[in-house]
């Protein structure tokens, strides 16, 4: 398969890595999903997650997540999320408000979803909205680049980054392949399994953004792999160039909702600092 030659997205969230690593660190990426608490209350800590309202830094890049009916690959605390969401009335048109949020902040954003609500909604329609709200890419955790025809398509006719998954299991072939069709950064998911948070990184990240540096050594990789504290954050960023956090922001939600103050962003803010002095060690 052949990707044609494009020039890259305007507000590539390459850009996000990049300036991390001006700073001599690696970036930080935070997850959370559209709707919930609320519709209201997700654009709420999605601008928290940026920095918007607290005394420190935000993430460098924001990944929004659009709630889908049958989330396979996502942890139970995404889970929980994503379903609360989902019978408080949230739809897919409420993500571009998301990225309007969050774009108007200063900080860039991606969303990431699974492929049947891009498809349902129209691919290029949907590329045209992501880029009209000022969102800078897609992450398509079940749309593997062979498949991806219409979507490499509607990416390059609106300049948006596409931003592919590896894995473990991914053999080398796959890994040069993937690269050559990602455009702004590599998600490398360093776990077998679903997603969500772990008490310690798994001995498989370093071993696969080593396969890719050395296959792919001109992309730029972002891991996930249940990270939670700055120490494991540290620790990720330590061989990777970018680490992605999100149970452990959405795991902050789902106890202020259950403590009776669903708006109370506290919480989250206090993840945020963890990871970001994690990130600046």
């Amino acid at each position: 398969m052949s990707v044609p030659d494009v020039a890259p997205a305007v507000k590539s969230s390459s850009a996000a890595f990049t300036a991390a690593k001006a700073e001599g660190r690696g970036a930080l990426v935070g997850y959370l999903p559209v709707g919930y608490p609320s519709v209201p209350g997700s654009l709420a800590a999605l601008k928290a997650l940026c920095g918007a309202g607290g005394d420190g830094p935000g993430v460098d890049l924001v990944e929004i997540g659009l709630p889908y009916s049958d989330p396979i690959m996502d942890g139970p605390v995404i889970q929980q999320a994503g379903t609360r969401a989902l019978e408080r009335g949230v739809r897919t048109t409420d993500v571009f408000a998301a990225v309007e949020a969050v774009c108007s902040t200063g900080t860039q954003a991606v969303v990431m979803t699974y492929w049947n609500l891009v498809d349902r909604y129209g691919v290029d329609a949907f590329a045209r909205d992501l880029a009209n709200a000022g969102g800078s890419g897609l992450i398509t955790p079940d749309l593997i680049p062979d498949e991806a025809d219409e979507w490499l398509a509607a990416s390059d006719a609106h300049g948006l980054d596409r931003i592919f998954l590896v894995s473990p299991s991914s053999g080398d072939e796959r890994i040069r392949s993937t690269a050559a069709a990602c455009r702004g950064w590599m998600y490398a998911t360093a776990v077998m399994g679903v997603t969500g948070m772990r008490a310690a990184s798994s001995s498989a990240a370093p071993e696969l953004v080593g396969r890719i540096r050395t296959l792919a050594p001109q992309t730029l990789v972002g891991v996930g792999l249940g990270v939670s504290t700055g120490d494991q954050a540290a620790e990720v960023t330590g061989f990777a160039d970018g680490v992605i956090v999100g149970s452990a922001f959405v795991k902050s939600l789902l106890a202020a909702e259950a403590a009776g103050t669903p708006d109370d962003l506290s919480g989250l803010r206090a993840v945020l600092a963890g990871l970001a002095e994690g990130v600046r060690r």
